[in-house]
């Protein structure tokens, strides 16, 4: 029997919001998608789910079924999405991978870690709502490209900043540091 695998992409819906740093992992599980089809795996097409309020590919590596989603709530009712959809797939909280941006990592960098606060991101702090329990993996994905000696040195509020589409450079940064992930 294979394990279902879910593979959440934080970010907001519509055009509005498309490429902005806040979306990072929406690009995330777009790349993880068209690199798993590469290496061989057949993946659905995006499909909008009105159950799970969330587009969804589905596919199958090593033999494990995969589920992509980007949830189609705002980034801080991100939980409602994973939790519908951890429920209806009956998948087990270590069977999943949270994708999201990180103001507080420098461009370039990426982390993965389980078991952490939402450290202030809403979507995170929705997710862990949601499922009453932190337990679960994330993969923190770089989008600040001003930290020094672990200090921010942007000159606007981050939710501003989050918002901004990404410049072609910083983009390029995140495909880059996205290609050096590696999740199976």
């Amino acid at each position: 029997m294979s394990i279902v695998c879910l593979i959440i992409g934080l970010g907001n819906p519509g055009e509005k919001y498309r490429l902005t740093r806040h979306n990072a992992g929406f690009l995330a599980v777009d790349q993880f998608r068209e690199q798993f089809i590469k290496d061989g795996s057949d993946f659905s097409e995006w499909k909008f789910s009105k159950k799970f309020n969330a587009e969804i590919s589905k596919g199958e590596i090593k033999n494990k079924k995969i589920i992509l989603a980007k949830p189609q709530t705002f980034m801080n009712k991100s939980g409602a999405a994973v939790q519908a959809l951890m429920n209806f797939y009956k998948i087990k909280i270590e069977n999943i991978l949270i994708v999201h941006d990180d103001i507080d990592l420098l461009l370039k960098t990426s982390k993965i870690q389980k078991n952490k606060s939402s450290a202030g991101h809403k979507g995170v702090q929705s997710i862990i709502e949601a499922l009453n329990s932190k337990n679960f993996t994330r993969l923190r994905i770089g989008i600040n490209p001003a930290i020094e000696n672990g200090i921010s040195k942007l000159k606007i509020p981050t939710e501003k900043f989050a918002l901004e589409r990404f410049k072609k450079e910083e983009l390029d940064a995140v495909k880059e540091t996205l290609k050096q992930v590696s999740i199976f």
